[in-house]
């Protein structure tokens, strides 16, 4: 089904729209949740949350592209589960190390809130559009999607050192432009 028509459905508080929306996007949202959480359980919990907090934005929102939306709603929810789950106990995974890398760039003194900001968002997304296509691909698989090096490496035929030299550099570029831009 075409996001135009889930959207419709959504507008119209049509209780089918959750439904085909888990059928389009489950997996997707899905991917987002357990690279960050990392937890089968946390990450199924964070995806029915999306489709709540879908539920609930699409009124005042008619999102042309419905990915992003979800994305961007699963990711704000998964590492609101994340920092919550990381106060009660100090965990592990591929999330922590995500934050270290950018905390090269942007300050470390707490990351997420600092990503979140809306100017520091829109600074870092005309970033990309300077990038090749395949340094943004994997910028985002990393940073967006929370994929670990070697499955980057696997899906662009390169090897781990190769991703992490990639990244180094789009990094020290990102915080480049930041400085230019005068957002850091």
């Amino acid at each position: 089904m075409e996001d135009h028509v889930i959207v419709e459905m959504y507008w119209r508080r049509n209780p089918e729209a959750i439904r085909e929306t888990a059928k389009a996007y489950g997996p997707y949202c899905k991917t987002i949740a357990r690279n960050i959480l990392h937890d089968a359980r946390d990450a199924e919990e964070c995806v029915n949350d999306t489709w709540l907090g879908t539920w609930n934005a699409i009124p005042e929102n008619r999102p042309t592209l419905l990915a992003p939306f979800l994305g961007k709603i699963t990711r704000n929810l998964a590492f609101n589960r994340y920092k919550s789950a990381r106060a009660e106990k100090r965990g592990g995974g591929e999330f922590p190390l995500v934050l270290e890398e950018l905390s090269e760039c942007v300050s470390a003194n707490d990351t997420v809130q600092t990503l979140e900001a809306a100017e520091l968002g829109q600074a870092v997304s005309r970033f990309l559009y300077t990038l090749p296509e395949r340094d943004c691909n994997v910028f985002l698989r990393r940073y967006w999607f929370g994929e670990p090096l070697a499955k980057i490496a696997g899906r662009y035929g390169m090897r781990e050192n190769s991703v992490k030299t990639c990244l180094y550099r789009s990094r020290e570029k990102l915080r480049q432009y930041l400085e230019k831009e005068e957002v850091l």
